[in-house]
């Protein structure tokens, strides 16, 4: 039964289709990895009643013939994603008690073809964070992290915004999860725990019943531990909903037929601004793997330039604060969650917020407060979106001469909790390979590459045009097949 949480969502349909198990025996062994894997925080909510719930409706629809495309496979959701009547935190204090009475339309999506749920899962507090360590409800521990559960000597971050979604995959408690990805909130923490992360074109998944962070850069995304795996979760999270206005109407490719290994031919960018200043070596020899592997499949390496990149961190933090700024101004203790009593309105909204929300997010609140305001509009916002549209040119111009981009996805591997927590500068820098792709409204994935020295693991990103997942699939099975990432973290559920 232990072995059946190794399963890859792949293998795991075939054996159910084989009837070599039941969904309902698949499930409870992925709720006994649940119960394991509690050091590592993961989940917020556990739910392993519903769980087995909808594993005996599975079963019931595969002996009629009835199953769909990820019939029985456990997952879990990032709480952030509306749940009917399932608690919803997005991981604030802020959000206590808030069970909605309806459900998203990614989590509906994927409960239509059948998947089961598993539990809600901890992430940095509205999205806002690179570690998963603003969280009301306490740090999630990265797999990889050294030593027992319990006397780590060193525990280590497993990125964010998404950080649970990445260790409950990577620990084997779930086969997949879903993720959401502001400024690299898939991909980077799919970096640091060994794990495939994509995050669709903008549009391509709705963002209906999702807890919003930053309007114009949120997209949901699967995380999974194989690209075919990402394949087969994407293409049932993805569809037009005509209840997003920003939501795209236009068919859902099978992402899995795109998985023929033969990229012969393919022009493969190499952007010349995304080599930092102080990164590893250990980075830049993992990315001149990626381009070699590339090279022996058949493509072409070409040198492109994304001159306007060193301005996208700047002006992602003053875009993304904004919005959120906006956003969060609906949590005022009136309609739902947390209320804390004041002596007026004016003082009960105070006190609520003040409460209610953490250091990060009321950090970012008042930035976005502050470039929206009269004054100094202009001055921030405005050219925040003239650097925005000038980034987006960039990529329109290098995708004149490559088909795809392929870059490193974080400039470093994990690092330890607390050891970046007192300069948020240095916590933002995270991002700087993942950002662009968010302010361009481009796909992007992250495909683990291999360890660093210190024996944690490493990504290659991919970016892609607008709505051409299916080459960031096509060349992500290749990098998969040449890296041949077999190693698992120390603690496995």
């Amino acid at each position: 039964m232990t072995q059946l949480t190794h399963l890859t969502m792949a293998d795991a349909l075939k054996g159910l289709a084989e009837k070599q198990f039941t969904a309902v025996e698949l499930t409870e062994a992925h709720v006994r990895a649940m119960e394991k894997a509690r050091p590592l925080n993961a989940f917020i909510t556990e739910t392993p009643d519903k769980a087995l719930e909808m594993a005996k409706a599975s079963d019931a629809r595969r002996a009629k013939g009835e199953a769909g495309p990820m019939d029985g496979l456990p997952i879990a959701v990032k709480d952030l994603f509306c749940t009917k009547d399932v608690l919803t935190t997005a991981a604030s204090h802020i959000l206590d008690g808030f069970q909605p009475g309806y459900e998203s339309t990614v989590t509906s999506n994927l409960w239509r073809d059948g998947a089961v749920m598993l539990g809600k899962v901890n992430l940095d507090e509205f999205a806002m964070g690179s570690a998963n360590i603003t969280s009301y409800y306490g740090d999630v521990i990265n797999p990889w992290s050294p030593g027992e559960p319990g006397n780590w000597p060193r525990k280590l971050v497993p990125g964010g915004s998404s950080g649970g979604s990445a260790a409950a995959v990577a620990a084997r408690v779930a086969l997949g999860a879903t993720g959401t990805d502001t400024g690299g909130s898939i991909r980077q923490p799919a970096a640091f725990t060994g794990i495939v992360g994509i995050k669709p074109t903008y549009g391509r998944c709705s963002r209906w019943g999702v807890v919003a962070f930053a309007s114009s850069l949120d997209q949901a995304g699967p995380m999974t531990r194989t690209v075919r795996d990402s394949a087969i979760m994407l293409r049932s999270m993805c569809g037009f909903d005509p209840k997003d206005s920003t939501s795209v109407d236009m068919p859902v490719p099978d992402f899995e037929k795109a998985l023929t290994g033969d990229i012969r031919g393919l022009r493969v960018g190499i952007p010349k601004e995304y080599r930092v200043d102080g990164m590893p070596a250990e980075i830049e020899e993992m990315w001149r793997k990626g381009i070699e592997w590339l090279k022996a499949a058949g493509a072409t390496p070409v040198d492109i330039s994304l001159p306007h990149t060193k301005y996208a961190l700047a002006a992602y933090y003053i875009v993304a604060p904004a919005e959120c700024s906006s956003n969060l101004a609906r949590y005022d203790g009136v309609r739902y969650g947390l209320r804390v009593e004041g002596n007026s309105l004016n003082e009960m909204y105070e006190n609520t917020r003040g409460a209610g929300f953490g250091k990060e997010v009321r950090r970012r609140i008042l930035i976005g407060t502050y470039v929206l305001s009269a004054g100094y509009y202009d001055a921030y916002y405005l050219q925040a979106q003239k650097v925005r549209t000038r980034i987006k040119w960039d990529f329109d111009q290098a995708f004149e001469k490559c088909d795809v981009i392929l870059t490193p996805t974080a400039p470093s591997g994990a690092f330890a909790i607390g050891e970046k927590m007192d300069d948020p500068i240095q916590m933002y820098l995270n991002d700087v390979f993942t950002v662009p792709v968010n302010l361009a409204g481009l796909p992007g994935m992250s495909i683990p590459a291999g360890l660093g020295a210190d024996g944690l693991p490493l990504g290659l990103q991919l970016i892609g045009k607008p709505f051409d997942e299916e080459t960031l699939f096509r060349v992500g099975g290749v990098i998969e097949d040449a890296a041949q990432f077999t190693a698992t973290p120390p603690f496995m559920a």
